[in-house]
């Protein structure tokens, strides 16, 4: 038997195999799951610079008609690349995907996941764009090339920092959406007032009150454009005092993720579930095998 055959007859042992198979790509707690880690993470890394270089050099036909008929010089010979990477990549993703799929004891809870449909998103529009050309004529299935940047949110599967920030997001979703509403109408009020503070100066660049709640936006927020600015005394008074106000303002959404980050950190787990991804984990582990919190 030759080596081919062998690590062929190996490669279908492990996917026939779906308890191990879901140890290397689930728990990572297989000889082999880093290995594959490793590999995923360089191919989502090298897929996010092939997005970046295919807007410099203006790839729009990813068939393989337009492949064939690439000029061979230095634009030409990048662009060859690009699109059979992502010929490549994009099948890998694809494989990947359906084997997260088959080995998953629950397939719909893996697929309504949050890195299940931030697989999905990343792999499947993008195979509809490649392996039916006639879509790259409508601008919308163009646009399906972009989900490629969804990959880069996989990273976040393979960092446990990154975990425990999600999760922190996740808890503090209802508070930072409270607070958002409150900012939503304070720079209504704010636009309003400058609207009223303004408008009957000549030459006034608030000529209406969405215009003065943009303003409100940019100069609450400290980004400052420019674009428009007020003339009268009191007009730049507020606008001082809103631009000191923005700094405390963009301070509390941080406050309160990193709060729910240090009580997530501090919580106890209970009936043998792990205090951070809430799963199960074996009694006597010092790891969870889920997502790496230290028990």
């Amino acid at each position: 038997m030759s080596k081919k055959e062998s690590k062929f007859k190996k490669l279908v042992s492990i996917i026939k195999d779906k308890e191990r198979l879901h140890r290397i790509l689930f728990e990572g707690t297989d000889p082999l799951s880093k290995p594959v880690d490793i590999a995923i993470m360089i191919a989502i890394t090298l897929c996010i610079v092939m997005a970046s270089l295919e807007s410099v050099v203006k790839v729009d036909d990813f068939s393989f008609q337009a492949l064939i008929h690439l000029e061979l010089n230095g634009a030409g010979i990048l662009k060859a690349a690009i699109i059979v990477l992502e010929y490549v990549l994009s099948i890998l993703f694809a494989i990947e995907y359906v084997l997260r799929i088959y080995c998953s004891p629950v397939k719909r809870e893996y697929v309504l996941s949050f890195f299940g449909i931030i697989d999905f998103m990343a792999t499947v529009p993008q195979l509809l764009s490649i392996f039916f050309p006639p879509l790259r004529y409508l601008a919308l299935m163009r646009t399906f090339r972009l989900f490629r940047i969804f990959r880069v949110l996989k990273l976040f599967a393979f960092l446990n920092e990154g975990y425990l920030l999600l999760e922190s997001i996740r808890k503090s979703l209802n508070k930072i959406l409270v607070y958002f509403m409150f900012v939503v109408v304070l720079v209504c009020i704010l636009g309003t007032i400058m609207y009223i503070v303004e408008s009957g100066t000549p030459g006034t660049m608030f000529t209406s009150i969405p215009t003065s709640i943009y303003w409100a936006i940019v100069t609450l927020t400290t980004v400052g454009y420019g674009d428009i600015t007020p003339l009268t005394a009191l007009g730049k008074f507020l606008s001082g005092i809103i631009m000191i106000l923005g700094y405390t303002i963009i301070a509390v959404p941080t406050g309160i993720v990193s709060a729910t980050m240090i009580d997530t950190t501090k919580k106890k787990g209970k009936d043998g579930r792990c205090p951070r991804c809430n799963e199960k984990t074996d009694l006597n582990a010092n790891y969870c095998k889920h997502c790496g919190e230290r028990l």
